[in-house]
């Protein structure tokens, strides 16, 4: 009995758990996520018929069958609506027969509200739902608004679908499209108190009808432009965003990819890449006779047109640039595009990539103020490297000017071309002496006036590459570049420091006019005249302050004993000039297979020795080194005189009669250029004059057997840009090349000599940093092999004297610019190194060590 009540008990509530899972299927359980979906699922599995699809199906016949007819008899279309709108109502009140009475469901189309029917358009954002509808021929529709005094707001079109159940009076306007008659309608969700036609009053619904009209337009712009796809999705993102650009796409954050700023936006809209058929000039210029000088001058660029905003550079050249070169950029930009703008100094190591940064700029300055008028001074060997790089890093085709390209030597053929500088955008290049010659210009003729009014009131950004050029006060070029209105003044300098401080200060015065009076450097100034050493040689104080602090700064830098004190010297410098000098000292050059300076001190011969002792009745230095360079190369050399180079036959007749063994400086070039062809090494010879390259080459053709052009290349100060582009491109890449002579003054700056692994300085410039421009030929990017470069200086001479200056010169650059808490109180001191330990094995060889004194390395 009780096993059998058990099991009738365990039925009778298995039995009721079935019923209560039946039931609890029927309930909807809200709390869980998927209920919605998996309800709708459920409706439309087909298990409980679709009425929606019938009738679907029966509009879709109509339309196909009525739809020809509808564009020539619109009346037509009244009543297809009143057909589909009884369908549609039946249908509904079939599905839901008790939805329709106490629910206002905004999107059935079948609602019948207890006023006259409304005309309502729907605007879905679905595109699947969109897709799914048949194919209704689209209308024009005008939506309703309320009265002037309700909503001021002007009509809105939106081309869309028209709903089948929009009751409405139509008339067909002339242009044969459906016209809604202006109705206030029925406000959805509103109940209305009293008669319409007598309520006056401001029910507060204005701005509804704004804010329709708002979404309405954002809805047509969303449809009709991708682009503002970009801001979707920002509202209840919690997404922190990190943008990061994509060539593709534009700012796009790498956490939940939006799009910040789409590429468009970036690259079209700044750069707009303008096809020309000519580089240089315009097609429609107009000719000599239509234009006379007066034009010229009434054309001025106003700088009020250049609205401060920001500029980037372009995604192109981003994928270029070094962290370095990234630094430079925004510190051009912080200086130049502000509200306040000034000049500034871009102090970075030769090879360092200046000249592509800049090149970067002006493009992209150019982009956002296309009426600027960019103007580039340069040293006239340098022009064809500047052009080259525009090509490889062009974005925009912007026409660069020149004089020298199309040779207008007088004042009124360079007026043409300054007059096509300012009528059309592009860039405008001139040489250093050539700027000078204009301005200083003191001829009366209009034309000459009109050239200086250009010059120095058209520029709207100027650029100084080797800006160091121009650092004596007291010369025309200096002067003249002074008296540019521009603010934009940018330097370009590799060794901006070359022989004292005040020439430092006299280009950030040129940069930033009375650098020394600003706000921001008088309390510096106090705070360093207060702390450097005033030694009792200069007790007497001057009546210009301002040359006083140079001479004590620089004394403090060189001479002072406390080194503690020396360092609080070089902070206050460098604070000073932080916001308008960027230093970048060549860290990128460690990933070069290296550099080794040596300075090697050679015995002279008993020959040169005596003829040395003849340099000391020259009273002026500079005739002294003059001598002196070709007297240490070769003691025969003395005979010529410096300022005229012998013919090729004349100098083979002395080198017949001389013997090698009494030039010390000769012997050492010729054991060298064995040494390098034995390795397969090419050797650089640079010298300050052009007696000792007359001679190395001669004496090279003679012993080697070589010739001009194939083994042996040379440039000077007459050599002409294609003479000077042609034979740096032979010597790198042709595998006959093997030495390469240059005056240090025509190319140690601005260009390409990586083909050369052994470079010779054969004597010594008064100027430090001309040695590291002509060092940084070859060790620069695209080197391959580790540089050996020896600064060739003669012992007990006038000319180590001078070398002893220069070190002193470079002292001073290295720790104002590079001295840091790493490197300890101590002076940046060269090590002397015995020959057989100093790593190189050319100097080990018994060819060039038995001449060499004493060896450093720096």
């Amino acid at each position: 009995m009780k096993i059998s009540r058990g099991a009738g008990t365990s039925s009778i509530k298995d039995t009721e758990k079935e019923k209560a899972s039946e039931e609890s299927q029927k309930v909807v359980d809200y709390s869980d996520p998927f209920s919605i979906s998996t309800l709708l699922d459920n409706l439309n599995s087909g298990k409980f018929g679709s009425v929606t699809a019938d009738i679907k199906a029966l509009i879709d016949r109509k339309v196909q069958m009525f739809g020809p007819h509808l564009p020539h008899n619109p009346l037509l279309s009244k009543l297809f609506v009143d057909a589909e709108k009884n369908q549609s109502k039946q249908a509904s009140e079939l599905a839901n027969p008790q939805a329709c009475l106490n629910v206002i469901d905004l999107e059935d189309d079948s609602v019948d509200v207890p006023s006259r029917p409304l005309p309502i358009v729907v605007l879905s954002d679905d595109e699947d739902e969109v897709d799914k509808r048949p194919s209704h021929p689209f209308r024009e529709v005008l939506l309703m608004q309320p009265p002037a005094e309700q909503c001021p707001t002007r009509e809105i079109k939106v081309r869309g679908y028209v709903e089948s159940t929009i009751p409405m009076e139509e008339r067909v306007s002339t242009a044969g499209e459906i016209e809604v008659e202006k109705d206030k309608g029925i406000y959805v969700g509103v109940e209305e108190d009293g008669d319409d036609q007598t309520k006056t009053e401001d029910d507060g619904l204005g701005n509804i009808w704004q804010e329709m009209s708002m979404a309405l337009e954002i809805s047509k712009n969303v449809g009709e432009d991708n682009s503002s796809d970009e801001n979707m999705a920002e509202d209840g993102d919690d997404c922190d965003h990190s943008f990061v650009l994509k060539d593709d796409l534009g700012y796009v954050c790498r956490i939940c990819g939006v799009i910040g700023r789409g590429i468009e936006t970036i690259i079209d809209v700044q750069f707009n890449k303008v096809k020309r058929s000519n580089r240089t000039y315009m097609s429609d210029y107009r000719s000599d006779k239509d234009r006379d000088s007066s034009d010229i001058i009434g054309v001025k660029l106003c700088e009020d047109n250049l609205v401060v905003t920001d500029i980037a550079a372009h995604p192109r050249h981003m994928k270029h640039m070094k962290p370095h070169q990234v630094e430079g950029f925004n510190f051009l930009r912080r200086n130049l595009v502000s509200d306040n703008p000034g000049g500034c100094i871009l102090a970075h190591a030769p090879g360092s990539g200046k000249t592509f940064m800049i090149i970067s700029f002006i493009q992209s300055f150019l982009a956002k103020y296309p009426q600027a008028r960019p103007l580039v001074v340069l040293p006239k060997g340098i022009l064809a490297t500047w052009k080259k790089e525009f090509q490889i890093w062009q974005v925009e085709d912007i026409p660069l000017l020149d004089f020298y390209s199309v040779k207008a030597d007088s004042r009124a053929q360079q007026l043409d071309v300054l007059g096509k500088w300012v009528e059309q955008k592009s860039i405008l290049f001139l040489g250093y002496k050539q700027f000078s010659a204009i301005i200083c210009d003191s001829g009366t003729s209009n034309i000459s006036a009109t050239c200086q009014d250009i010059l120095l009131k058209q520029p709207s950004i100027l650029i100084l590459d080797e800006g160091h050029t121009p650092r004596n006060e007291n010369t025309d070029v200096l002067q003249s570049l002074a008296k540019v209105q521009t603010p934009r003044k940018v330097v370009l300098s590799g060794t901006l420091y070359q022989n004292h401080v005040k020439e430092v200060f006299n280009i950030l015065n040129l940069v930033r006019p009375k650098f020394l009076k600003l706000d921001t450097s008088r309390a510096v100034v106090k705070r360093i005249m207060s702390r450097v050493h005033i030694p009792h040689t200069k007790k007497q104080i001057k009546a210009n302050a301002q040359s006083n602090f140079y001479e004590l700064v620089e004394h403090s830098l060189l001479s002072d004993e406390d080194f503690k004190r020396k360092v609080t010297v070089i902070q206050d410098l460098r604070e000073m000039t932080s916001k308008v000098l960027h230093y970048y000292k060549g860290d990128f050059l460690d990933e070069l297979p290296g550099l080794v300076d040596f300075t090697v001190v050679l015995d002279l011969s008993p020959r040169q020795k005596s003829e040395t002792q003849k340099l000391k009745k020259f009273a002026r230095k500079m005739k002294m080194a003059a001598v002196g360079s070709a007297t240490y190369l070769h003691p025969k050399l003395n005979t010529l005189s410096e300022k005229i180079v012998p013919a090729d036959d004349k100098m083979d007749e002395l080198l017949e009669k001389l013997d090698i063994k009494d030039g010390v400086k000769a012997k050492f070039f010729l054991n060298m250029l064995s040494l390098c062809e034995a390795a397969g090494e090419k050797l650089l010879v640079f010298s300050q004059y052009l007696l000792p390259l007359k001679f190395v080459e001669r004496l090279t053709v003679k012993m080697k057997g070589w010739s001009l052009g194939r083994e042996i290349f040379v440039i000077s100060g007459e050599s002409n840009a294609e003479e000077r582009e042609w034979s740096m491109e032979q010597f790198n890449n042709s595998p006959n090349s093997k030495v390469f002579l240059g005056s240090i003054k025509a190319c140690g700056e601005g260009i390409s000599l990586v083909g050369a692994s052994r470079i010779i300085i054969l004597d010594v410039p008064f100027n430090p940093s001309v040695t590291r421009q002509a060092i940084g030929r070859a060790f620069r990017p695209g080197q391959t092999k580790k540089v050996y470069a020896y600064r060739l200086v003669s012992a007990d001479s006038p000319e180590e004297e001078d070398h002893a200056a220069c070190f002193k010169k470079e002292l001073i650059s290295r720790m104002w610019f590079e001295w840091n808490e790493y490197c300890g109180y101590q002076n940046f001191q060269v090590e002397t190194v015995d020959v057989n330990d100093c790593g190189d094995l050319f100097l080990e060889s018994p060819l060039l060590r038995e001449d060499v004194k004493v060896l450093y390395r720096r």
